[in-house]
């Protein structure tokens, strides 16, 4: 786990912070240099610009999420969103260790640090030192686009998913989450998470496909969104159905119907996860990055 990240902070110890460089958390005020960084990169940075999207502005959540900024002499030059989750935002390995610092004096505690890999690694070496270890680090998760047509036909059957529905979805949902990291989206709460779940579907980004029986046979979620770009999310198969070749066809449905919000469909896959990574390939994805996610 420590082999990627230690050499680096080993070699980063004895650097001292350019002159110059501030740290302090983003207010309104920075909306406009924070979407002109983010854009940098819309699909690697789509989960900022889709929050920037929903609410209009870089200033800190009700609930107490805020937006770490770095600064070189007053320009904004990088940035990590700290909430339940860490999100470096065009944000160079080599400024990891202010980031950390102010994560660390925030007192919050993170469920994970997800993003583009040399800035995820480099925030997690930096908070090793601080005493905070992770559980997981997934170093190799591919970063993957699709801007046109899926190779395959599309399944008719997944649609949008609905509130008459969320029954059935809900526990889909859960056990999508548990498969993927271990343990259940409820421990935080059940309330949170169903109304995480209830708000994709009000927004028309829940995907699903519900047999004659009322089983979920597959679903999946357009969880960031901006007019560029959707990253796609949630994706799973109902094991009962597993092995049967339906992957594909489901995929190259959610393409179409994210292809109808944004003209670029994106997603980040588990590089040890090969079936997954042939399906999305076989549909048309192709890779233009890799991102790392570090599970406390």
């Amino acid at each position: 786990m420590l082999s990627r990240v230690a050499p680096w902070l080993a070699s980063r110890r004895d650097i001292p912070d350019p002159p110059g460089l501030s740290v302090r958390t983003l207010d309104g005020q920075d909306t406009a240099a924070l979407k002109s960084l983010a854009q940098q990169d819309p699909v690697a940075n789509v989960f900022i610009l889709a929050h920037l999207r929903a609410v209009g502005t870089a200033a800190p959540t009700s609930g107490g999420a805020g937006i770490i900024g770095v600064f070189d002499d007053a320009v904004l030059v990088g940035a990590c969103w700290a909430g339940a989750n860490l999100v470096p935002v065009q944000l160079d390995p080599a400024l990891a260790g202010a980031v950390a610092g102010a994560a660390n004096r925030s007192g919050r505690r993170y469920a994970s640090a997800f993003g583009p890999a040399p800035a995820v690694l480099a925030i997690y070496a930096e908070l090793l030192e601080l005493g905070h270890r992770a559980h997981e680090v997934r170093e190799d998760q591919p970063l993957m686009i699709i801007d046109g047509p899926p190779s395959v036909e599309p399944n008719p059957g997944l649609g949008l998913g609905s509130l008459a529905d969320f029954d059935r979805i809900l526990p889909a949902c859960a056990a999508m989450f548990e498969e993927e990291v271990g343990y259940s989206p409820y421990l935080g709460g059940r309330e949170f998470y169903s109304r995480r779940v209830e708000g994709l579907i009000r927004q028309g980004h829940s995907l699903v496909h519900l047999n004659e029986a009322q089983e979920v046979v597959f679903k999946a979620e357009l969880g960031a969104v901006t007019s560029e770009v959707t990253q796609v999310q949630g994706v799973w198969m109902n094991p009962l159905f597993r092995g049967k070749g339906l992957s594909s066809g489901y995929m190259s449905a959610v393409v179409e119907h994210a292809q109808k919000v944004a003209p670029i469909t994106s997603l980040y896959v588990n590089g040890f996860n090969v079936r997954a990574r042939s399906t999305y390939e076989r549909v048309g994805f192709r890779q233009v990055g890799t991102f790392a996610t570090v599970l406390f």
